[in-house]
């Protein structure tokens, strides 16, 4: 059965207590013994090598009907994007933000997990290529997604999506840019869904999950502070912009599927999320991936529950494209 956006009280489940995943238990031993530093140990231009020297270990992407890059106008200039076409005609057009701590990921890096989300749903994926942090700090990157919405909204057709309904896909930081970006644009661009896994929803620190997951994961507290400190000045994290749970108002927001990672920093702070969304009336569902770790989306190749999600993420996709 595939869950489906409803609106109401939302009851969230009591968070997973299953022991962490023994790939991931695996992998992050071997991390650690080989000394493997963490994201935030060197420089921005570090956490982009080390983001992108795990690639070849994600294993084989799925064949797709077509890939093609393409420049999208924005405020800022031209940015770049990837165009990915499913075998079969698009039933719509997924906008999918890459994560990266708004630092961090290229196109290259996320385009295995945009192509098998191209298979599970059925739909074209446009992979915008934001500027990133610290080069390009806030808003520059939420503004480049905004454009990209907007541009998506306009130019379906001729996308090779016909009317098919626009989707908003992101994770973690790409998440906080989606749903940021969606608020900001109102009712400009009509997306039909918003897919929000693993996003970073606050500037709170001390939640139980940092509190109990904050070191010896793929990703630490120490990150999470030091990717807000590159984002923006610190007297502006709380700004909703930047920490949207904080936003008095999340009311008329797409219908949303909110899921997040039992080992994962982030986990309270996207609960709390979606529970916000449901109160201000947004049809909402939520999941926590039971015993896996943030970045799980990538390892869909190495863990069948990894690749469990990405499938029910697209069933949702493919049932709300039906829908519109």
């Amino acid at each position: 059965m595939i869950d489906k956006p409803t609106a109401g009280a939302l009851r969230l489940p009591k968070s997973a207590e299953a022991p962490l995943h023994p790939f991931l238990q695996a992998m992050t031993a071997s991390f650690a013994a080989a000394g493997r530093p963490n994201l935030s140990d060197g420089s921005p231009a570090d956490a982009r090598a080390l983001v992108a020297s795990g690639r070849a270990a994600l294993g084989p992407a799925p064949e797709v009907g077509s890939i093609r890059d393409i420049d999208i106008p924005t405020r800022g200039g031209s940015i770049g994007a990837r165009l990915i076409t499913p075998t079969s005609p698009s039933a719509g057009l997924v906008v999918y933000v890459h994560g990266g701590g708004w630092l961090a990921g290229t196109l290259d890096d996320y385009e295995i997990c945009a192509r098998r989300l191209a298979v599970t749903s059925g739909c074209s994926v446009l992979m915008p290529d934001y500027r990133l942090a610290p080069e390009n700090p806030f808003p520059n990157g939420l503004e480049d997604c905004e454009d990209a919405l907007r541009y998506a909204s306009r130019h379906r057709a001729e996308l090779g999506c016909g009317d098919g309904p626009v989707i908003a896909c992101g994770d973690s930081a790409g998440a906080n840019l989606v749903t940021v970006a969606l608020r900001r644009l109102g009712g400009e661009v009509a997306c039909a869904l918003q897919v929000l896994i693993y996003p970073v929803t606050d500037c709170d620190f001390g939640t139980r999950s940092y509190r109990e997951h904050g070191t010896g994961l793929p990703l630490t507290r120490q990150d999470m502070t030091w990717f807000f400190d590159h984002y923006a000045p610190r007297a502006e994290h709380p700004r909703d912009e930047i920490s949207p749970l904080r936003a008095p108002d999340l009311s008329g927001q797409p219908p949303a599927v909110v899921v997040t990672a039992q080992y994962d920093v982030l986990r309270d702070e996207g609960r709390a999320y979606a529970q916000r969304l449901s109160q201000a009336g947004v049809a909402v569902v939520y999941r926590e991936a039971a015993g896996l770790t943030h970045g799980f989306v990538r390892l869909h190749n190495l863990i069948a529950e990894a690749d469990a999600e990405l499938v029910a993420i697209g069933a949702a996709i493919a049932t709300a494209c039906a829908a519109n």
